[in-house]
Order: structure tokens, then C-alpha cells, then sequence
């Protein structure tokens, strides 16, 4: 590896950040930003083979995003309660730091989204690009106010739904706040896109499984509002009779794993307690769980 860098959680991660970034003195080109520095991270990120992400869920969620369309391997390093993304904490990425930079490891790619909102009097032009690797949420503005929206998939009426919400999810969103609304949980390399309406009024609660190809749109209807958020973290305002248009990246987050692909299974076990033993044998809470957002600072 000739360029690597190091973003992490401005709160938690700049000390191990710093301390990792120092021993991996051979590699040609590093630096080092708090992923909530966008400018910083895309200014950074290309030509970096490897970037390491310190914190959590939201610090790997923010690094993906700040790569594309880059094709940057992440690792994350866990410093919170959570980081069902990350791979190992501290003292084991100082530890087998040499090992990864000398190639050591397997990829895993994941499946992103893109959407696009349009205005009805813009005639489908599209507004600026949103990436997401955990989901795409249109909810209600207003706090016991539900919100009408229609979803159609390829162009074809699919529901009318008066709810709180909507969420469009890849498989590693698929653990987040879509399995708390009741979705199912889908391989973490799958390419399908989960539908689940959020509390929806007189209608199905059932979640549905598209495939990768799918072009789903959600439109608000007129004299509606409600918002729109991107992975969890970033909220924007949607006026009456927008639309907002999802569908799979072309990108794809690739992650730099040390752990066999079981581990994302033992993982879940013990995170839902699905063990009659309570998961004895499976992964420590430090070693990761549910995905999660993260506060900035």
C-alpha cells in the first residue's frame, strides 16, 4: 500500500487516529481527519488505498460515503458500545497493523444507494446526488402527524401508504433502523433493496425485498411535508410533490475484513440474543453489534 489515511470520531479517536497513522511509518503517503470534515476527507481521499476508520457504525458510515468513487478499502476500529461495521478495536489494529498493510486480509464489497429528489414543476430534472450505505428515510415533519406518500417500483403503482414513514435499505441497513421497524435481515453482500413502511395507518406492515435492478420512487403528496435523511445523519426538507428517486449505486463500499464471513452470523446471535446459552461462544459486545448513528461533535 503506497497511500493510506486515518478518519475517526472528533470526540472519541483522534489520539488512537494519531497513534496509528504514526506506525504505519514505511507507507509512502498517510494522513490523517475527523470524518466529520467533508471537505478534508475529500480532499484526502483519492489515490488512498486504505482508510481507516476510528470510532463507530456512524464514523464507517461517513467514510463511505466521503470514498465514492473511490475504490478505498475501509477498516474500521472500534472505540464505542456498538460497531457492528468494524472489524477489530484499538489494540488490535496497532498490534496487526504491519500484517494489513503487507495485504493481509479478505474484501467485502457492500451495496450502496444513490437518490435523487425532483420537484413536480422541474419536469424530473434531478437535484443534487445523495449516497447512502446504511438507508434512505422519508418520515414526517412533524411530530403525531403521519405523512401520505405513494411509492411506485419501474415505473408501477406498488402501495399508497399514510404512515410515518418510509424506509429504503441495502442489506447492511438491513440491521439498522429497519430491522427495528420489523424488516428482515439480508446477507450482509446481498444486493437487494428492502422496503418497510414505518407505523403504517390501515395499510400492510409487511417490509418487501426488491432486487438490485429496482428504481423505486416515493412521492410526497400535495399540501404534505416531511423530510428526508441520509443514513441517519443528514436531514433535508421536502416540499409538497416532490419525489425522491432511489435505486443501487454503481459504487460499492469494500471493506478490508481479518474475520471469516461467519462472523457477521455470530455477531447477530449475540446482539439479539438468539442463543438458548446467551451467546457464551460468540463475538464480546466490544467486538461489535447492530449498526448504529453516531452523535458528531
Amino acid at each position: 500500500m503506497k497511500k493510506i489515511g486515518c478518519c475517526y470520531h472528533p470526540k472519541l479517536g483522534r489520539r488512537v487516529a494519531e497513534e496509528l497513522i504514526a506506525a504505519a511509518g514505511s507507507v509512502d503517503e498517510t494522513w490523517i481527519a475527523s470524518a466529520w470534515d467533508e471537505e478534508a476527507m475529500r480532499r484526502h481521499v483519492p489515490g488512498t488505498d486504505l482508510l481507516l476508520c476510528v470510532g463507530g457504525d456512524g464514523t464507517i458510515l461517513r467514510a463511505a460515503r466521503a470514498v465514492v468513487p473511490h475504490q478505498t478499502l475501509l477498516l474500521g476500529v472500534n472505540l464505542g458500545r456498538l460497531g457492528f461495521l468494524t472489524e477489530l478495536d484499538a489494540a488490535t489494529a496497532l498490534e496487526r497493523l504491519p500484517e494489513i498493510l503487507s495485504g493481509a486480509g479478505r474484501i467485502e464489497e457492500r451495496a450502496m444507494l444513490h437518490a435523487q429528489v425532483s420537484a413536480p414543476k422541474s419536469g424530473g430534472a434531478a437535484q443534487a446526488r445523495h449516497d447512502a450505505l446504511n438507508d434512505i428515510v422519508i418520515g414526517r415533519a412533524t411530530l403525531g402527524r403521519t405523512v401520505q406518500l405513494s411509492v411506485r417500483v419501474d415505473g408501477q403503482p406498488l402501495a399508497d401508504y399514510r404512515a410515518d414513514g418510509v424506509i429504503v435499505a441495502t442489506a447492511t441497513g438491513s440491521t439498522a433502523y429497519s430491522l427495528s421497524a420489523g424488516g428482515p435481515i439480508l446477507p450482509p453482500e446481498s444486493g437487494d433493496i428492502l422496503l418497510t413502511p414505518l407505523a403504517p395507518h390501515l395499510a400492510s406492515r409487511n417490509s418487501v425485498i426488491l432486487p438490485s435492478s429496482a428504481i423505486i420512487e416515493v412521492q410526497l403528496a400535495d399540501s404534505q411535508q416531511a423530510t428526508f435523511s441520509v443514513d441517519g445523519e443528514r436531514d433535508l426538507d421536502l416540499a409538497a410533490g416532490e419525489t425522491v428517486q432511489i435505486a443501487q449505486s454503481p459504487h460499492r463500499a469494500r471493506f478490508l475484513r481479518l474475520e471469516p464471513p461467519t462472523r457477521f452470523y455470530e455477531r447477530l446471535a449475540y446482539r439479539l440474543n438468539w442463543l438458548r446459552d446467551g451467546g457464551r461462544d460468540a463475538a464480546p459486545p466490544s467486538a461489535g453489534s447492530i449498526a448504529s448513528e453516531e452523535t458528531p461533535a
